[in-house]
């Protein structure tokens, strides 16, 4: 939508922004150099995103054969291994539920999730989501419109601001949170809401002024 930029829309937020530069995106993908002068938080980026890659079995799948995955639609247990086992660190997260623990989630938190997928029957239809997507969601997209930035600590990786600033020329609101992962909006609801009231503040301001 940001990159479509329609008539109406006035700004984004995000939790996973698109703002590796392309050198360095091109270096992770290939094993080639990176280039010089990376930061401390951009090299952990690149960590992080390295790490992403090597686990990405699912995007894998999902983006090259996703119809293959209708058995997900016969097994409630398989369809659940699937879901849960996203990547190692909202696997972690989510197992706290079901080891006395549950942090931002609960037992029936997870189990309703999966049920709600499972009788909807769109495990595969939802798949297809990476199948029609061939861009990759790390990248930068030229975006020019407003953009609010949250980083949660156990995303798929922490975008660096200066990366941010880079990408968005328009950053109006970058934040780093205490906890929330990949699925912040499931796992951290309230401390999501308050981002996407921290990120538009300025826009509803603006939009208030020019209403006067």
């Amino acid at each position: 939508m940001a990159v479509q930029a329609s008539a109406g829309l006035v700004g984004i937020h995000t939790n996973l922004p698109g703002v590796v530069p392309s050198d360095v995106f091109k270096a992770i993908q290939t094993g080639s150099p990176l280039p010089s002068g990376l930061s401390g938080d951009e090299m952990r980026a690149v960590q992080q995103l390295a790490n992403t890659y090597k686990q990405n079995g699912y995007l894998n799948i999902m983006g090259r054969r996703p119809q293959t995955l209708t058995g997900l639609v016969d097994s409630p247990v398989g369809l659940a291994s699937f879901m849960l086992d996203h990547d190692a660190r909202s696997l972690q997260l989510i197992s706290r539920a079901f080891s006395g623990h549950p942090g931002g989630l609960t037992r029936d938190d997870v189990l309703d999730n999966v049920t709600l997928t499972g009788l909807t029957d769109t495990a595969v239809s939802a798949a297809l989501l990476y199948w029609e997507n061939k861009v990759s969601p790390f990248t930068v997209k030229g975006i020019s419109l407003p953009v609010a930035v949250s980083v949660f600590p156990d995303e798929l990786y922490q975008a660096p601001r200066s990366w941010a600033e880079q990408a968005y020329p328009h950053l109006i609101h970058y934040r780093k949170l205490d906890k929330g992962g990949h699925f912040a909006a499931w796992e951290q609801p309230h401390l999501f809401a308050e981002e996407l009231r921290a990120g538009f503040r300025s826009l509803r301001q603006s939009a208030a002024f020019e209403r006067r």
